[in-house]
């Protein structure tokens, strides 16, 4: 066991490589109340083209199997429901399917150690049937549905399906009614068996625990199972223009005020510390353009423009990266009219020394806030080693970064025709 100390933050992360391959972090919090442990996998609904491990040819499965298998993982051969079994130990579980991961989680103040076998042995316990794959096409089938009438949830996804012309980003995380109902037994083991295997896991625990031993139960719950060595997975995804698919798209649904949301396709395609200064660079830049303490953003609130719940948000990942902007807008003409002249004027001109401080500062402290939150640490320090990056160097990257970057990263970023418009409009 190995650890890495966050001297600044005052942060340990103990951290050991099982020979399984499975990748364990403890972080001990003390003073915690809470401890969080989230048991991911790097797989999600992107990951549609693939390998199968001792094949040589690669498959396509259907559109949503990634949320579909997380929703089938609950089920146990001797029909025992696995929330009741956390229940009794006082856990409370969930999980979740994103674009590139999956995770299994729990909460709990007691009982530490029964929670994490239970979460443990249930994750590596698949069990489907022909007969509960079918039950299971109308729950999810119900679900899609649901998402399909929400017009917050379409303006989104009628964003990325603009912006990407090939990636299966633009794909719906649940897939549609018709690529589920292709979804069989024999598809859900062969994604099981290439994604879940140990090599391909990250467990991490926080709270206040004892490292080495909850290190010495993880380490004997993977010696009791049988794990065969895994080469590396190879994953395929299509090739993709630089700029936007389209332009603009437009929906008319039961709306009494219009939803918009724009954004911009960014090329970069980055990992570890590389990816951290692209992403901080490109937040401060946007917090100092339109963040809730801006200029642009105040003008647009005072006139009615935009209420308090407009925001941005910039993804970044090795297979995908790109920026959004949105809300709900009387005057969405208005609103991408004045957004495109003051992004112009910055992308000619830089933002000023004293926005680029004010942003910076404000997403330090932000940084600094979640680090009080056990489920925040576990799910954000997960997803960035995924990506082969440090959750807890995002404060030092931000202090480095330097004005010249910023300004540098946006006329990079705000290219026009990367940019695509999403408008949910009243029917």
């Amino acid at each position: 066991m190995r650890e890495m100390r966050h001297e600044k933050l005052e942060i340990s992360v103990f951290h050991e490589q099982l020979s399984n391959g499975l990748n364990v972090y403890v972080i001990p919090r003390p003073g915690f109340q809470q401890t969080f442990a989230m048991f991911s996998t790097k797989y999600g609904s992107i990951d549609r083209e693939f390998v199968v491990p001792g094949e040589d040819n690669a498959i396509v499965v259907p559109d949503g199997i990634a949320h579909f298998l997380e929703h089938k993982m609950f089920e146990q051969e001797d029909g025992e429901d696995v929330f009741n079994t956390f229940a009794r130990y006082g856990g409370s579980a969930n999980a979740f399917t994103s674009f590139d991961m999956t995770a299994y989680l729990y909460s709990c103040t007691d009982n530490l150690a029964e929670n994490t076998e239970t979460l443990l042995n249930f994750v590596q316990a698949p069990y489907f049937t022909e007969q509960t794959v079918e039950k299971e096409k109308g729950i999810i089938g119900q679900e899609i549905r649901m998402y399909d009438d929400d017009p917050g949830w379409r303006v989104y996804f009628n964003l990325l399906a603009a912006m990407y012309e090939q990636h299966p980003i633009k794909i719906d995380i649940a897939g549609t009614v018709e690529s589920i109902s292709h979804i069989t037994k024999d598809t859900l083991y062969q994604c099981y068996n290439t994604f879940y295997h140990p090599s391909n896991m990250n467990f991490v625990l926080v709270g206040d625990v004892n490292a080495e031993q909850m290190m010495t139960l993880v380490r004997d719950n993977q010696a009791a199972k049988d794990f065969t060595r895994q080469p590396e997975i190879q994953r395929f995804f299509p090739e993709e223009k630089p700029s936007a698919d389209k332009q603009r798209v437009e929906q008319h649904m039961s709306v009494s005020i219009p939803k918009v949301q724009f954004g911009y396709k960014d090329p970069s395609r980055l990992t570890g510390r590389e990816l951290l200064v692209n992403e901080y660079s490109t937040a401060i830049g946007l917090e100092s353009i339109i963040g809730r303490s801006s200029a642009l953003f105040n003008s647009l609130y005072e006139a009615g423009v935009v209420d308090k719940n407009f925001g941005w948000s910039y993804d970044s990942t090795p297979n995908f990266s790109h920026s959004v902007f949105g809300g709900d807008s009387k005057d969405p003409e208005r609103l991408l009219g004045e957004v495109e002249k003051a992004f112009a004027d910055v992308v000619k001109n830089g933002i000023s020394e004293a926005d680029f401080k004010r942003a910076r500062a404000k997403l330090i402290g932000r940084s600094m806030a979640e680090l009080d939150s056990p489920r925040g640490i576990a799910r954000n320090f997960t997803s960035y080693r995924f990506k082969d990056a440090e959750y807890f160097d995002i404060v030092s990257v931000l202090e480095e970064i330097t004005l010249e970057q910023v300004n540098q990263r946006l006329r990079d970023h705000l290219v026009p025709d990367r940019r695509s418009v999403s408008l949910v409009l009243p029917k």
